[in-house]
């Protein structure tokens, strides 16, 4: 589970429910259900953090503030 602050919505317009990382700037994923899009997020953060390492830019230390919101 990643350590970062996590918003999940449900999207009328998309028809899914959306997640993001407001930590890691343009992190976001989507799921049919709030499950799956958790489950998704958790993947693109992982992914997020190893391209900024591959990249070399600064990977922001999580808040810890909430776990849900």
């Amino acid at each position: 589970m990643i350590k970062y602050e996590v918003i999940i919505y449900w999207s009328r317009d998309d028809e899914a429910y959306i997640g993001e990382v407001p930590e890691l700037p343009g992190c976001m994923a989507d799921g049919s259900t709030m499950q799956e899009c958790l489950s998704n997020l958790e993947q693109i953060a992982v992914e997020w953090i190893e391209t900024a390492k591959e990249l070399r830019r600064a990977i922001p230390e999580p808040k810890g503030r909430l776990l849900y919101a």
